[in-house]
């Protein structure tokens, strides 16, 4: 959570940091700061709301000229969003300014201990503690650097800091613990941010700080030591994608670009996944096939909408491999004593690699002596680089908040890490293991063919606008489909909505059906098990009780069309593939209702796009 930004070099700094906010307010848009070191001290300015209210501030109060600011969006966990608690915070003398991402756990006792010694402190944010820590230092003879390592070594949490010293303004120093941040390495300039889309239209070459690393930077310059003041190694890397990525590209909102970007993004993970003797690859498996073996056991940890792509993950794989597969919420991991071990393989999904519950349940996992695979969309990312093992997506940047394009890409990168255990566990021939490569190798022109039919989920939105609850229903992958919809209205139009089993509805959920209520049905494929038959039951069930069903099909699926008052005909895929064409028609609803009810659909109100603290 939270965008943080830091630059030095020839540009105006001020108007550099503010357009790098930008990208970052999906990460915190509850306040914004910028704070400047130049003659006679620090220049601060930051407003309580959105980004525009910083810059109509700056606009009428300029800041003053400057080749060195860090700016700070935020997501508040410490104080009220309020112009008071809005970050930069300066130190007591007000020498030194920092901006922080993360909680700082331990900070009532350093608090206490601040205002024993006379500080007043004028926030209710963790962040102020450090502001007057990282002062107090400065003012006992200490450098910016040497300062910023002494107090991290007192701070407990998760956090990632950047601080200037109004004495040496060419200068911005950066920690990191547990939290996001990236230097971006420019041509006589340099960058830090918590996301590469903050410098990406300046330079594409950039360096993920290490856990417990402190970095210096100054115009010409780059240092990074650990706490204790030690060289640190670096890997430098080149950001695959530009600036267009990140822009809206003609559409209203990111979100419905991400939508529309989602053939290219599945159609890119699934690039080069072949060797030329025609096995499946994978990315950096650093786990020996006779390890891979012993697996007995696979657990999916993951949260949010990941948590989902997990869930139809656990279908494909246990299918493919006949190995156990549990899926767990990341946040509930560590703490109900989970039983894992060496023949255990633990697969993290983040989108951002840096989802501080995942990060913290793969270190519990790794303390238990498990193999950890990380499917990410970063690279360099913490997650990636604390596993064993990685499967990186390639959907690129994923601006709005409630994810699209990365929910498609994690699933189809969980199918290719079951098919790649088939293959090393032999549970599959080469030749069941090519025919499923081949239909996903077709899915996105079929993911296409849903979205050229987007007219339907938009006039289904404008028909729903006013409905004030939406219920979801699906039975095998549908299920996870069912539980992925209905969050996505949660977050973006803000109304009731639940997704179920379809086989639990007699158990409870019926209760909710009443006259007009719109219900959600993902049908599987025909010929499935029974499963067919049993949901087209379940569609009629609802419909006698007054339901107004909206039924998501196969085209040629006759059996269904009597009971839909709407049907959503999908391209025919098998079962365990239908998950990456149903939910496109519910995002696109989700996308569209939130629009018609005048929402901000890039920024949900009180969601960030990486969670980065527990």
């Amino acid at each position: 959570m939270c965008g943080i930004v830091g630059y030095v070099g020839p540009q105006p700094a001020t108007k550099v940091v503010l357009h790098g906010l930008k990208r970052l307010e999906y990460r915190g848009y509850d306040s914004a700061g910028v704070a400047v070191p130049a003659e006679g001290g620090l220049a601060v300015a930051k407003k309580a709301g959105k980004l525009a209210n910083l810059e109509r501030e700056i606009e009428s109060s300029p800041l003053p000229d400057s080749g060195t600011a860090i700016g700070h969006t935020r997501w508040a966990t410490h104080g009220a969003p309020t112009d008071v608690n809005a970050h930069p915070h300066r130190s007591d003398s007000g020498r030194v300014a920092v901006i922080h991402n993360g909680i700082i756990e331990n900070f009532v006792a350093l608090r206490r201990e601040l205002q024993s010694s006379g500080i007043t402190m004028t926030s209710q944010t963790d962040t102020e503690v450090v502001a007057h820590l990282l002062g107090r230092e400065l003012e006992s003879g200490s450098e910016l650097a040497q300062a910023m390592r002494t107090v991290c070594q007192r701070l407990h949490g998760a956090f990632t800091l950047v601080a200037v010293d109004a004495e040496h303004p060419g200068t911005v120093v950066a920690a990191r613990r547990n939290s996001p941040l990236v230097v971006g390495l420019g041509d006589g300039e340099n960058f830090v941010a918590s996301d590469v889309a903050a410098f990406i239209e300046h330079t594409r070459d950039a360096v993920e700080l290490g856990q417990d690393q402190v970095v210096v930077m100054t115009a010409d310059s780059v240092e990074v030591t650990d706490f204790q003041a030690r060289p640190a190694e670096t890997t430098p890397y080149r950001v695959e994608w530009d600036l267009s990525a990140a822009e809206k590209g003609g559409h209203d909102w990111f979100m419905r670009k991400e939508i529309f970007e989602q053939p290219k993004a599945v159609a890119d993970t699934l690039l080069d996944r072949l060797t030329l003797d025609g096995a499946l690859k994978l990315d950096e498996i650093r786990i020996s096939p006779d390890e891979l073996r012993r697996v007995d056991k696979i657990v999916i940890i993951a949260c949010g909408t990941a948590s989902y792509a997990g869930l139809v993950a656990k279908y494909a794989i246990e299918h493919w491999t006949r190995i156990p597969c549990e899926v767990e919420l990341a946040s509930e991991f560590r703490y109900r004593d989970p039983i894992v071990g060496p023949s255990t393989l633990v697969v993290a999904i983040s989108q951002s690699g840096e989802t501080a519950d995942t990060l913290m349940a793969i270190r519990h996992a790794k303390e238990q002596r498990a193999r950890v695979l990380a499917i990410c969309n970063t690279n360099g990312s913490t997650i990636p680089r604390e596993s064993d093992a990685v499967i990186y997506t390639h959907a690129g940047p994923e601006i709005g908040v409630a994810s699209t394009k990365g929910f498609l890409t994690q699933v189809v990168a969980c199918y290719l890490l079951g098919l790649y255990l088939a293959q090393v566990h032999q549970t599959k021939f080469g030749d069941e293991i090519a025919a499923v490569l081949a239909e996903l190798e077709a899915l996105p022109e079929k993911i296409q063919h849903v979205l050229d039919g987007q007219q339907q989920a938009l006039d289904l939105a404008q028909e729903l606008v006013d409905r004030p609850s939406v219920l979801f229903l699906g039975r095998h992958v549908g299920y996870p489909i069912a539980l992925e919809g209905a969050l996505k209205l949660k977050e973006l139009a803000y109304i009731h909505a639940e997704g179920f089993a379809a086989g639990e509805l007699k158990h409870g959920p019926i209760a909710l059906i009443e006259d007009g209520l719109p219900v959600f049905v993902v049908v599987p494929p025909q010929g499935r098990d029974m499963l067919h038959d049993k949901v087209v039951s379940n569609i009629q069930e609802v419909r006698a009780r007054g339901a107004r069903t909206i039924v998501l099909a196969e085209a040629d699926d006759p059996e269904v069309e009597p009971f839909a008052d709407v049907l959503i005909k999908l391209p025919k895929v098998s079962t365990l593939l239908q998950p990456m064409l149903a939910i496109v028609p519910l995002q696109l609803f989700a996308c569209e209702l939130a629009t018609l009810k005048g929402h901000d659909v890039d920024q949900p109100r009180n969601l960030a796009k990486s969670v980065t603290v527990e």
